[in-house]
């Protein structure tokens, strides 16, 4: 892993650093938004991960003195700059979401507020480190959703895009819902429940697969999960696994599943849960791999699939359908002459003209059954009313409608405060099951795998209204 990312950054952020400085400009006050505009894998909501690392990265940069001396190599920077450098120390604030929170396209998950000197520094690594764990996080819950209720396995680590992205990946897919990794580095770090079992090579090794089974289920009497299709899965695989089910029986053990990693899934999975039934051996589940997703897991499950569990690699920890957020930085609002000045982007593309203003987001709740009604963008001062509000979209503003009877609650808090965090990151476990059951509140239209129902995202009519207000002085 990388342990000092103080340089994990683009050289035009370390470039507008210098020229803010050249300006005298560097503590010019400022707030960036991070946010998606666009849901990942076609999914209708995302899960926020990555805040504890991007916290931990925030509160630790540090420039050393190779680093300045690599810098100096890259450019002529003046000295006084690579000073203000080596005495680097983020002194501003942040305000996010909790990490597992279910979130949606154009809202916030992060909004930095700092001299831009130290906002514009952490924008790269913020960026890399959210867009990776919120994209594995919500395909992770997808494929555990496809799987009803059976525990899936991550095992993608031989297949990540590096080290790194398999370690975090682990850990976003563990916030998203699956029950063990098989990386083992991740399961020490982040106290994930840890998983596996044997190899092709293992059994090629042996003179005969029987050989193989017998030598792994007395070397792990209880923990024995046989690998059955090396060879040949209904004719030989199974009927060997059986044998030494029957013998770990007769021990007082338990063979403690199959894996199934080829071939046709469903139908052998059947074929298998009758060859041991009728063995007497109906407890020991049937583990199915081999290149499965959400769909593929759906699929199976509709024909009727014999299986308990599913380790899934490649297309979890790469998302292989969608490899990459697109979360964006981008800056909401600057300090002048003691009030804070909304800035926009403008674009051709009217989605990607940014919202103005130092902003917060609000969820709307139903009264009677908890159940989330829609989320609300609005600058920081605004309040809301307790008896009901019009909702419109912002893109087509003539779509409204209006809600009554509802709690509201505030998405964004305090993490960081004057460069200080403001307590400890909760445990991996805790946001696991935070993200796992804030999902079950939303409607199964939005968790839908295909076509899922769109969550409302609007903009307050005085945000909304500022907006229009600086597109139309822009225009002039």
């Amino acid at each position: 892993m990388i342990k000092n990312l103080t340089l994990s950054t683009d050289l035009y952020q370390i470039n507008m650093m210098y020229a803010y400085y050249k300006k005298g400009m560097e503590t010019t006050r400022a707030v960036f938004d991070v946010f998606f505009r666009k849901t990942p894998c076609g999914a209708g909501y995302a899960i926020f991960a990555g805040l504890e690392q991007v916290l931990d990265y925030i509160t630790s940069i540090q420039f050393t003195e190779e680093d300045l001396a690599y810098l100096r190599s890259v450019y002529p920077y003046e000295e006084d700059f690579l000073d203000k450098l080596r005495h680097f120390r983020f002194t501003g604030s942040v305000i996010a979401a909790a990490e597992g929170e279910i979130v949606f396209p154009g809202e916030p998950l992060l909004i930095v507020e700092a001299p831009i000197f130290e906002a514009q520094m952490i924008e790269t690594a913020i960026l890399t480190i959210i867009n990776h764990q919120t994209l594995i996080a919500t395909k992770a819950a997808r494929i555990v959703g496809a799987a009803k209720g059976d525990a899936v396995l991550e095992f993608g680590l031989r297949r990540a895009q590096g080290t790194e992205a398999g370690y975090y990946g682990a850990r976003a897919a563990y916030i998203g819902g699956v029950a063990a990794t098989s990386n083992v580095l991740a399961g020490r770090d982040f106290g994930i429940p840890v998983k596996g079992t044997h190899a092709h090579s293992f059994v090629q090794l042996f003179d005969n697969e029987l050989e193989a089974f017998d030598a792994y289920s007395e070397s792990f009497p209880d923990e024995t999960v046989l690998l059955v299709d090396t060879y040949d899965t209904l004719t030989v695989g199974i009927p060997h696994a059986i044998k030494i089910g029957k013998t770990l029986k007769e021990q007082g053990k338990r063979l403690l599943g199959i894996r199934l990693d080829s071939g046709d899934i469903a139908y052998l999975s059947k074929q298998a849960r009758t060859m041991l039934d009728e063995a007497g051996l109906t407890d020991v589940p049937i583990v199915a791999s081999s290149d499965l997703d959400e769909y593929l897991i759906q699929d199976l499950k509709n024909q009727g699939a014999c299986i308990s569990a599913w380790g899934v690699g490649t297309n979890l920890i790469t998302s292989s359908d969608c490899p990459a957020l697109g979360g964006v930085y981008k800056l909401a609002a600057i300090y002048q002459d003691g009030r804070w000045i909304p800035r926009l982007k403008i674009s051709e593309n009217p989605a990607k003209i940014t919202n103005p203003g130092f902003k917060k987001v609000i969820r709307f709740y139903d009264e009677n059954s908890g159940r989330p009604l829609g989320d609300l963008i609005t600058l920081q001062e605004e309040s809301i009313p307790r008896d009901k509000i019009t909702m419109f979209d912002p893109l087509f503003p003539h779509k409204r409608k209006t809600i009554r009877h509802y709690r509201v609650r505030e998405l964004l808090s305090p993490v960081i405060v004057n460069g200080q965090c403001t307590g400890a990151a909760p445990e991996l476990e805790q946001i696991r099951r935070y993200a796992q059951d804030e999902l079950q509140h939303f409607p199964q239209e939005i968790r839908r795998l295909t076509n899922p129902h769109i969550y409302h995202v609007d903009l307050s009519q005085t945000l909304w209204d500022l907006k229009q207000e600086l597109i139309h002085q822009d225009r002039e």
